[in-house]
């Protein structure tokens, strides 16, 4: 996905909320939002992948802040909140013995509801009271774009790229159908802090290794998935794979300049931007399968 000029506004809006997050000092918030200014001026074009530009942008404001995780404490607030509401979900989706096609369709609900898990976002409120009352109004809705009958069939080698913090966990209950399907299963995680994205950390945390065959990571902290910082080992992955799930709308803004495929972008419709990129309405549940013959 190509930048659009909405994307400065709302890339400064959050790094002014992880600076926040980060230091009370407002001369190095001041600071750190005009060295980010600087590379928004440097790299800002309409042919640039705005998840590239993101990156740069979340790397300078964690250099001036001196803190490679600002968002530490918040991700742990977020596995907290989501732990709470997860045994809501696992009975919404086994409720009434659904057969595999169905049970398939509300774990996928369940996990592109759980995308909802995003702090920072502009005009988007995360908190975390409001989670459950959210996760029931949004699973009662269902799924905008369901292409889950679809990806039923091309479970057998999945790379599963994850999204955010907490939502990984929701993410899970996805991974036991896939695998009581009898598919195979790699996860792919972020190599380093950046914004509440999961990274080894969480998955050691909660022993999210034991749900899956392999681990990867993206090999850096970009945001989305950079090709051009990717692992050799992840590309051929995603190269083979009979399927791979994108979670999250960084990880579609990178992936979808690429032909990787078959490909299923699993998210919330959060931005106006990449709604519109998608050819759907903000505020929607998505499920769509793409570069699929």
């Amino acid at each position: 996905m190509k930048m659009n000029p909405r994307c400065t506004y709302c890339l400064l809006s959050r790094v002014h909320f992880q600076s926040k997050l980060s230091t009370d000092d407002e001369d190095l918030i001041s600071k750190t939002i005009k060295e980010c200014l600087e590379v928004m001026n440097r790299h800002y074009d309409p042919e640039a992948v705005s998840a590239s530009v993101a990156t740069k942008i979340h790397r300078k404001c964690y250099e001036v802040l001196n803190d490679n995780d600002p968002y530490a404490v918040t991700k742990k607030l977020i596995s907290q909140a989501a732990l709470k509401v997860l045994p809501v979900a696992k009975e919404k989706i086994y409720e009434g013995s659904p057969d595999n096609g169905e049970l398939f369709r509300r774990a996928v609900l369940a996990s592109v509801v759980a995308n909802y898990f995003d702090f920072g976002i502009m005009g988007f409120d995360a908190s975390e009271d409001k989670f459950e009352a959210a996760f029931l109004k949004y699973f009662e809705h269902g799924l905008d774009v369901d292409d889950t009958p679809k990806m039923l069939g091309l479970l057998q080698d999945v790379v599963y790229i994850a999204d955010n913090c907490g939502e990984i966990l929701f993410d899970v209950l996805v991974f036991d159908i896939i695998k009581k399907l009898g598919g195979k299963l790699t996860l792919v995680v972020r190599g380093g802090p950046i914004l509440t994205d999961v990274t080894l950390e969480e998955i050691d945390e909660f022993e999210i290794d034991k749900k899956v065959d392999r681990i990867l990571t993206t090999g850096s902290n970009a945001v989305g998935v950079l090709i051009e910082e990717a692992p050799a080992e992840l590309l051929e992955a995603m190269k083979n794979a009979t399927l791979i799930i994108s979670k999250g709308m960084a990880n579609y803004e990178t992936l979808s300049e690429h032909n990787f495929g078959p490909i299923a972008y699993m998210l919330l419709t959060k931005c106006e931007c990449v709604a519109e990129d998608l050819g759907i309405e903000q505020g929607l549940s998505v499920a769509k399968l793409m570069n699929y013959p």
